[in-house]
């Protein structure tokens, strides 16, 4: 497939900021059960939600420039009952809404307890919204991933294995930002979101790498034979029956050669994984405050690889014609 760069933008923006706020969601919890130390409620958490969204509003700018007609983007949500894509139109602008009004409480201190539970964690509005955005994040997370699950005829992507990675890959993100943003703020809490950005890191390398073993080992449905109907063992294809390209051979073709592909799948292994868990161990031994923020740039650089090589290793069955050129 076409690895069109508004996609790979749209998807890995809203998937940080996703994570992110997840991330503040659960410090908040843990200093609530006393578990964490208790952060200032305007400085980390209204800034920091300010932040997730507007990683997630940088997402949804990228998605109109894959529209052909932006104007009529607001269709989009008419097929939420059977359409992947819809369904994420809806709890996009649901969940940035959430993230909004948790923010702004914050920001503005409106934190006051409305109850106790156990006569120990005190819940108030923000505890309240932030569980209602935290389920919309893993809605969201859902509906993304779902839009490339859903296509049954684009095996490499028709897996369980993909709602995971991005998943995974989207919380992994957001708690290294999380982590740099604890840093650059000077809070103490880079080693917790640094141990769970770890965590995540190492169980998105498992299902990332599962992945690609599975797709390497994948023997396709279709090929050339059944394609034409024609059985012969021995066939190849010489033409694409064009002397130039068409909107099939931009659409459903990355144009890369097997090297590229190499090239990219080791970079995005490095730069996602072992790269930033190193920066951010490192940075603990060493108590530095610019080693996290360098970190999850390197894993964003990375999960941009990462998104494009998922793009470009789906292979459309209609490039069994059109792909090569003689």
């Amino acid at each position: 497939m076409h690895p069109a760069f508004s996609v790979i933008f749209l998807t890995t923006l809203i998937g940080v900021g996703q994570g992110l706020f997840l991330a503040l969601y659960t410090g908040q919890v843990y200093s609530l059960a006393q578990l964490l130390p208790v952060q200032d409620s305007q400085a980390f958490y209204g800034i920091g939600s300010f932040l997730a969204l507007l990683f997630l509003i940088g997402g949804l700018l990228a998605s109109f420039f894959h529209l052909g007609h932006p104007e009529r983007a607001w269709r989009a949500a008419s097929r939420w009952r059977t359409s992947w894509l819809s369904r994420e139109v809806i709890v996009l602008p649901m969940f940035m809404g959430l993230v909004a009004i948790y923010g702004l409480f914050h920001y503005v201190g409106w934190t006051y307890p409305l109850f106790t539970v156990a006569n120990r964690l005190p819940v108030d509005f923000t505890l309240i919204v932030g569980l209602l955005a935290s389920i919309m994040a893993f809605v969201l997370f859902i509906c993304t991933a779902m839009i490339y699950a859903g296509v049954r005829f684009l095996q490499e992507w028709h897996h369980w294995l993909t709602v995971a990675n991005y998943l995974l890959l989207g919380l992994a993100s957001g708690f290294m930002l999380a982590s740099a943003f604890s840093a650059y703020t000077g809070v103490d809490l880079v080693g917790f979101f640094g141990t769970w950005a770890v965590v995540f890191i190492l169980t998105a390398f498992v299902t990332r790498t599962a992945s690609l073993l599975r797709n390497r080992r994948m023997d396709h449905k279709i090929d050339l034979q059944s394609a034409i109907g024609v059985k012969h063992r021995d066939m190849q294809q010489k033409a694409q029956g064009f002397m130039g390209g068409n909107f099939n051979t931009r659409e459903f073709f990355h144009g890369r050669g097997p090297a590229t592909l190499r090239l990219l799948r080791w970079l995005f292994l490095v730069l996602v994984f072992p790269l930033p868990i190193s920066l951010i161990v490192l940075s603990h031994l060493i108590e530095s405050n610019n080693l996290p923020i360098m970190a999850f740039m390197i894993q964003y650089l990375g999960l941009l690889a990462e998104r494009w090589y998922f793009f470009a290793e789906a292979r459309h069955p209609q490039n069994l014609y059109y792909q090569t050129m003689s």
